[in-house]
Parts: structure tokens; C-alpha cells; sequence
């Protein structure tokens, strides 16, 4: 989760506009007037100050020097004259201005800004399990998936969906960033949905190990720079039924084979490896399936960059009769996350 610092010149007034700000990470409110100032490591730092007095700028600039680090967004809030609070924005070294109904769009332009330390590290951390433990070429079991599904958990929890994803585009190894991505996606949706947290976990679970087939894929195909001629989209389009085979027998459920095996079927009966049609697809496979979508749009690929969030989502609305309509409106939030337009 991202960590604001809101220095504020009224307490209660900012407590008041930190609720707002909470939907945009954690808020720490400091008092202009209160000496003792928090330590630095704070992702974004925000200032409220009603009015602009000669001591309220000393006071902030100081405050300012001792928390803030090169390049860190900071956000300066207009009250009144915004020509003087312009000004005063400039001087003190704003990323950017904005009035108090703006701080939340505000905030997510900003957001281009360097990746939290927390998110960088935890995705380090599962990109190492992702390689040691499930492309390997080991036995994959329940107990080795729930510990990388914990670790997903964990990393949105703490690093917020957005913050990990972008570290997670970072990879330069496609299909470790995409299963990592679509796990997060799932964590966070069935989040939204309001499920049990044992069904979280199951969701989560799939979506991590759905394109573990693709271990059976031949690098020059998975990380071919074009797009795959008709025989090798056939090669490629193996890995769900592979992946299936791959974690029969070892102690997974239902649930998640299915998905393994199911996540690039559609609606409409287009899909593979089964051309299962409509009701043939259990809730749980489609649930998969949005996040896959979505995954794959907003990823870098060698053959094309990322689509912004709001692209990506009005694609996923556009495959009316391949997704499930219901599930696409309830991925809104999620996608949301990603381009506060959505």
C-alpha cells in the first residue's frame, strides 16, 4: 500500500481529507505547527495549508527538507488565490498543484513517480519463487503453490494492487511477469467480490499456476518478438492442457485444475482446449479468465507496449459473448485502480 504524508496547518481539516486520501494508500496527517516531524520513507508528500502566512512557508520548507527525498511527488493544495498558492507551489518544488475536489485525480497522475521500495522488494522476492519453485521443472504440490499464493496475498495487501503490478512489469521474462500479474488481479478481484477467505486463496492459487504449462513451450516461441504464425500458436496453445497434466494426481482440487486447463475458454464456444460453451465453464474458470484478459492487455510484450487501463478494460467490455458480462462490470473496480477514468 502507498504511504502519504499529509502536512496540514488544520488538524481537523485534515483529518477530514485523509479518509478521502485513504483510497489512495495509508495517511500519515502531521500538524504544520507541530515541531517533532516523522521520519522520511514516505511514497507521496501532500500539503494543506488554508492559509499562506510567511511562517506557514518557513515552517513547511522545513519541514520539506527534512522529509523529503530527491524526486519524491509532492503534491501542493490550492485554497484561495491560486495565483499567490501557484507561486508559492513553485518555489517550495510542487510536482504539481491542485485544488481540494482534484487531490484524488491529482494523485494518480502523479503516480508515475519511482515504485515504493516495499513493492520492488516483494516482487524480487516472488519473482525468485516464482522461478526456483514452479518453473524449475520440479514436482509442483498444494504446499509449495500456497506459499507463493501467500506471498501474492501479502504483496497486495501491503503494496497496493497498482504499486506491485508496476514492479512486476519491470521483468524482462514475459511469462514470469504475467502469471504474477494475473495471481495479483485474482487476489484483488475476489477481494472486490467479497469472498471467503479460503476461496481468495483457492482464486488466487489458480491464477498463479494457470500458464504453468508453458514450461513445455520452446523459449524462441514464448519470447518470439512477432506475433506467432498459425503453427506455433498451435504449440503454444498446448501449455493449458500440459499445465492440467503437470498437477493431476498431487493433491489439487477441482477448482484449480480446472482453471489450469479451462482459463482460454469462452462463452461462445471459441475457446481452447476444449471449445467448451456456456454453462460447460464453471464461475470459478471465468473468474480466472477475466483476470488472464486483463493481465495480458495491461503487460508490455515484445511485439507491443502496455495498454493503459481504461484501453484494456473497454476490450474486456467489448467481448460480449466471450466473458462473463456480470463478472466484467465487477472487475470495474479493479480496473479502476489502474486509470481512474474507467
Amino acid at each position: 500500500m502507498r504511504t502519504l504524508l499529509l502536512i496540514t496547518d488544520d488538524v481537523q481539516r485534515g483529518q477530514r481529507l485523509a479518509r478521502d486520501l485513504t483510497a489512495r494508500g495509508t495517511c500519515h496527517v502531521h500538524d504544520l505547527y507541530e515541531d517533532r516531524l516523522p521520519a522520511p520513507g514516505f511514497d507521496v508528500i501532500v500539503s494543506d495549508l488554508e492559509t499562506i502566512s510567511s511562517d506557514a512557508i518557513i515552517r513547511l520548507r522545513r519541514a520539506l527538507a527534512q522529509v523529503r527525498t530527491d524526486g519524491q511527488p509532492y503534491l501542493f493544495l490550492v485554497h484561495g488565490n491560486a495565483a499567490r498558492a501557484e507561486a508559492q507551489a513553485r518555489i517550495l518544488g510542487a510536482s504539481a498543484t491542485a485544488g481540494v475536489q482534484q487531490v484524488l485525480t491529482a494523485l494518480d497522475q502523479l503516480r508515475g513517480s519511482p515504485i515504493p521500495l516495499s513493492a520492488r522488494a516483494t516482487a524480487a522476492e516472488a519473482r525468485q519463487f516464482f522461478r526456483g519453485a514452479l518453473f524449475s521443472g520440479g514436482t509442483i504440490t498444494p504446499t509449495v503453490a500456497d506459499a507463493g499464493t501467500d506471498l501474492v496475498v501479502r504483496a497486495v495487501g501491503e503494496s497496493g494492487i497498482y504499486d506491485w503490478v508496476r514492479a512486476v512489469q519491470q521483468f524482462d521474462d514475459a511469462t514470469h511477469q504475467h502469471c504474477l500479474i494475473v495471481a495479483a488481479l485474482a487476489a484483488a478481484f475476489s477481494g472486490a467480490l467479497g469472498l471467503r477467505s479460503a476461496d481468495r486463496h483457492r482464486l488466487t492459487r489458480a491464477a498463479l499456476l494457470h500458464d504453468v504449462g508453458k514450461i513445455h513451450v520452446p523459449i524462441e516461441i514464448l519470447n518470439k518478438p512477432e506475433r506467432l504464425t498459425h503453427s506455433e500458436m498451435a504449440v503454444m496453445q498446448t501449455h493449458a492442457v500440459r499445465g492440467h497434466a503437470m498437477l493431476v494426481g498431487v493433491g489439487f482440487d477441482d477448482e484449480v485444475l480446472g482453471a489450469v486447463r479451462s482459463h482460454h475458454e469462452m462463452l461462445d464456444g471459441s475457446g481452447y482446449p476444449d471449445a467448451l460453451k456456456g454453462r460447460e465453464i464453471p464461475d470459478f474458470v471465468r473468474l480466472v479468465t477475466v483476470c488472464d484478459v486483463y493481465g495480458a492487455l495491461i503487460e508490455r510484450r515484445s511485439y507491443r507496449p502496455p495498454l493503459a487501463g481504461g484501453q484494456a478494460y473497454g476490450i474486456l467490455q467489448g467481448m460480449i459473448g466471450q466473458l462473463d458480462d456480470d463478472l466484467t462490470r465487477a472487475f470495474r473496480p479493479i480496473a479502476a485502480a489502474f486509470d481512474p477514468s474507467v
